[in-house]
């Protein structure tokens, strides 16, 4: 792990071959404990950057960035759904990589990133495959799980890395980067403590699908990535959603 920033404790981590999670870790007010944004970076002959990060962070996540390239070369900006920590600073990383796009489902694009977006979005069907040199990811509708209409997932197929969003969100400011131990309790009790799910009824065949990709990785943008049985664990998280 390389830290990028010594006063806020921004790093960066390669958990994969050529895909890089960036982490910051934040004390929420009023008492509330700690909470950890993460982005991840696919270094390739078209990188891409999955989740923005919120706007405020922009200059930390930009910071880890160029440490590993240059940020001008970045030409995809991932996004899952629309919400601040995940496209909140676009337009500030579509100022600095000047060649990129944002990347995201049909259903976002049409309803927010294509209105947002100081640049029209690439956007992509459910299934769709996007060559970035020796990576390849694919695109998975995820309607409501675990919320917004517009959400999915990107699975990097080569190295079987599932960037997987809010799921198996963790609460808390310490996680290390990439760990084999138990992730579905501690995200199961953030969400219950939270209830940030939509609960929609297509859970559990949306859940199946992700496993059927066979993951080996699941990238989380809270808290740590995780490393084994992916379709075990998802399977293990329908089954914790299920009435």
């Amino acid at each position: 792990m390389h830290i990028t920033n010594q006063q806020s404790g921004t790093n960066i981590h390669e958990i994969a071959d050529g895909i890089y999670r960036i982490n910051t870790a934040i004390t929420i007010p009023g008492g509330a404990g700690g909470f950890s944004f993460n982005q991840f970076l696919i270094v390739d002959d078209a990188p891409l950057l999955f989740h923005s990060g919120p706007r405020k962070m922009f200059p930390l996540v930009r910071e880890a960035v160029a440490s590993v390239m240059p940020v001008e070369r970045l030409r995809y900006l991932g996004l899952s759904h629309v919400e601040a920590d995940e496209c909140g600073s676009l337009n500030e990383w579509l100022a600095a990589a000047p060649q990129s796009a944002p990347l995201c489902g049909k259903v976002a694009a049409l309803v927010s990133i294509d209105d947002m977006a100081d640049r029209p979005a690439r956007a992509l069907e459910d299934g769709e495959t996007l060559v970035l040199g020796k990576h390849t990811v694919r695109w998975f509708d995820t309607p409501h799980l675990p919320h917004a209409w517009e959400c999915g997932f990107l699975m990097e197929e080569q190295t079987r890395t599932l960037l997987c969003g809010d799921l198996f969100t963790q609460g808390g400011a310490e996680h290390p980067a990439l760990t084999q131990s138990d992730i579905l309790g501690p995200s199961e009790a953030f969400r219950h403590a939270m209830d940030y799910y939509s609960h929609t009824q297509n859970a559990h065949a949306m859940l199946e699908r992700l496993a059927a990709a066979a993951p080996s990785t699941l990238a989380c943008m809270h808290g740590s990535s995780w490393q084994g049985d992916g379709a075990q664990l998802l399977r293990a998280l329908a089954d914790a959603l299920a009435p």
